[in-house]
């Protein structure tokens, strides 16, 4: 007599497993004929309310221990990668595990997107902390909603920059973008309110350069540099000599600095307030933080290298307490996918120690922001007059034993 398979009767276990689900959920699922499986399952529409979206996704489901890695789960990409990472509508992998009866989900095509044409990577990756089921499914389905919509509208001209440059934009951000006579790009940023602003430069490989008017005119109109003490910026503020800016591409940044002071006025030309700043809630330090990445990635890092010296054992607390948070943001149990698809970032991180690394230069950034997920809830910026202590703030997954100096 024949028998059917094991891997079908899971494979099949893990469709209807996905499709009740979302269905209990009053989404819209429809199946894809095995006929045209070219490496999705289903077409997925949300509704809100009862209502009907635009906000479609597919989804390709696998069912079977197979996919278990040490770290979570792999589904691989196989031909799939062009599809995946270039068509109109986002792909989600969706993996069921018949031991533990979970759904484990990730965005594929923005892992693919993230990894870029030069590491092609062979898997998509699913954190143990992306579950599917009751609890999570209404953040997942607003990540994927925003997801979707990162394509619609001016959001879809910021998707387009950040896709181009890695920069990550917030929607409230003035982003400008200007395309010189030999192709070069170049990409103003500036968030509401502030004098300084980052540009983004294609023949800079996107290194962030921060600058302020004053600072780009400094070479132009041949102005001598502040004297320490006496209004120097706390972060290393460039001309348009040091970025290598010709005459037109001045008068552009000039233009956008001019055009986001306006928008920043209100319609008397009162200053617009921006929400939470401690100015405008009366709190205390009454300042907008401004301090470079490097030297928070550095006071950071000596700060983790001190609490694993004094408890050896912290990254394991950590990873056993993110596994059982069950609040997880979703954009963060996103990125834990691809991040622990990696064998060689993850034995980074469990070997990380003053023995093994002594500066940011002497771990991967992958493995940094590993550790940073492991380890932290939150880091908070304040007032750049503040001593550095005092600016950044650290909210860690474990917190530090009480008494400690």
């Amino acid at each position: 007599m024949p028998k059917i398979p094991r891997g079908r009767r899971v494979g099949q276990a893990a469709v209807n497993a996905l499709r009740t689900l979302l269905e209990e959920h009053d989404h819209i699922v429809q199946e894809i004929s095995g006929q045209n499986d070219f490496g999705e399952d289903f077409y997925v529409t949300f509704t809100d309310d009862d209502d009907v979206t635009s906000d479609t996704i597919k989804v390709q489901v696998k069912g079977g221990d197979s996919w278990r890695r040490g770290n979570g789960y792999v589904v691989p990409v196989d031909r799939h990668r062009d599809t995946w990472s270039e068509g109109n509508i986002p792909v989600y992998c969706v993996v069921y595990d018949p031991d533990t009866k979970k759904l484990y989900w990730a965005n594929a095509t923005q892992q693919l997107r993230r990894s870029g044409s030069f590491h092609e990577p062979r898997f998509i990756g699913i954190s143990p902390n992306a579950v599917l089921d009751d609890t999570t499914m209404g953040s997942f389905v607003a990540q994927a909603r925003r997801y979707v919509g990162r394509y619609r509208g001016r959001q879809a001209v910021l998707t387009h920059l950040e896709e181009m440059s890695g920069a990550e934009f917030d929607p409230a951000d003035h982003v400008l973008h200007f395309v010189n006579g030999d192709d070069e790009d170049l990409i103003f940023w500036k968030c509401p309110g502030d004098a300084v602003a980052t540009l983004l430069l294609s023949t800079q490989e996107w290194e962030p350069a921060w600058v302020t008017l004053e600072s780009l005119m400094r070479s132009e109109l041949q102005l001598p540099e502040p004297p320490d003490g006496l209004g120097a910026p706390e972060i290393d503020l460039l001309t348009a000599e040091d970025l290598g800016l010709d005459r037109t591409e001045l008068m552009w940044v000039a233009a956008c600095f001019a055009s986001t002071r306006q928008a920043d006025e209100g319609p008397e030309g009162e200053l617009v307030e921006c929400e939470g700043c401690p100015s405008c809630t009366g709190e205390e330090s009454p300042e907008h933080g401004s301090i470079a990445a490097d030297v928070i990635h550095a006071y950071v890092l000596e700060l983790i290298l001190d609490r694993i010296d004094a408890e050896p054992d912290l990254m394991q607390r950590s990873i056993r307490a993110m596994r059982e948070e069950t609040e997880l943001e979703a954009n963060i149990v996103a990125e834990l996918g691809s991040l622990e698809t990696e064998p060689r970032i993850v034995r980074q991180v469990h070997k990380l120690s003053r023995a093994t690394v002594e500066s940011v230069d002497d771990i991967e950034p992958e493995a940094y922001r590993l550790a940073i997920l492991y380890l932290i809830q939150r880091i908070y910026v304040g007032g750049p007059s503040l001593p550095l202590d005092e600016q950044v703030r650290i909210i860690w997954r474990i917190p530090e034993p009480t008494g400690r100096e």
